[in-house]
């Protein structure tokens, strides 16, 4: 089977990750997420996002992108754990799209 590409990565990453939800946690990292619970699904995310925000600072270009991808990876387990997937944000994200920031984020509810 050849990897999947672009867009189709993260329709594949989405499909995995729902398998792993029935999967055994000695056999599967994601699996040992899940069973451990939204918590620590949540401290991860966390970690990858301060790890991501410490690479920006540094410039480190080749790290930026590393955990970048390990922030993104960890966001779709957290996504996935609550029954979401990336085309989820991407509705959102094309919602935005044409919208001012500014407008956006005043249409909000407070």
């Amino acid at each position: 089977m050849s990897k999947p590409t672009g867009d189709a990565v993260l329709q594949e990453l989405q499909r995995v990750l729902e398998a792993r939800k029935q999967a055994d946690p000695e056999s599967s990292y994601v699996a040992k997420l899940y069973a451990r619970g939204l918590d620590d699904i949540l401290k991860k995310v966390g970690e990858e996002a301060t790890e991501t925000v410490m690479a920006a600072k540094d410039g480190d270009r080749e790290r930026i992108v590393y955990e970048t991808a390990d922030l993104w990876f960890h966001t779709l387990v957290m996504l996935a754990a609550m029954d979401l997937g990336p085309g989820d944000i991407l509705a959102e994200l094309e919602r935005r799209f044409g919208l001012s920031g500014l407008d956006e984020k005043a249409s909000r509810p407070n």
